[in-house]
């Protein structure tokens, strides 16, 4: 199958790419440009491991052909930490709650996450349950999850206080 050259922008670095109109955005992440934070789950769109936000909205890379994000900006896991490497404030709030545990949907729950607060900065536990229900934890009851995700919200609204 022709390949065609591609720019893609990922975690604000622009990469030019040669891709087929059939490569899936999340082997070309993960292939192609080596960063393996996001998850390759269940291929069919209904885990949310995949998870990248695309112009700051939550996508599944494992049903977005890479052809059609030319121009666009891709933000994956990685691409969460300060420019020093400190984590962000949903990162950390998930590593302090432990809603972490084997840690393979926790990029794609991030990364929902951090949509959902951009939309959302003081979500109740109804809208934060219901702002990850498409992404799938086989490892924890979401308990802890959604506290980290109420705690991030604390700590982001005080960080842009101060």
């Amino acid at each position: 199958m022709k390949q065609q050259l591609i720019q893609l922008e990922i975690n604000n670095q622009l990469y030019e790419i040669p891709v087929t109109p059939r490569d899936l955005l999340v082997d070309v992440i993960r292939k192609k440009v080596g960063i393996t934070g996001t998850k390759k789950g269940c291929g069919e769109g209904d885990c949310g491991a995949c998870t990248v936000l695309m112009d700051g909205a939550p996508v599944l890379s494992c049903l977005t052909l890479a052809i059609t994000c030319q121009g666009r900006k891709i933000i994956t896991i990685e691409g969460l930490a300060d420019e020093q490497g400190a984590l962000h404030p949903i990162q950390q709030s998930f590593l302090d709650h432990g809603a972490v545990q084997c840690g393979f949907c926790t990029p794609g729950m991030i990364l929902t996450t951090k949509a959902l607060l951009d939309k959302n900065p003081h979500p109740d536990q109804t809208s934060i349950k219901r702002g990850i229900a498409g992404n799938i934890c086989r490892c924890t009851g979401y308990k802890k999850i959604v506290e980290a995700i109420g705690a991030a919200a604390d700590r982001i609204a005080t960080r842009e206080v101060k």
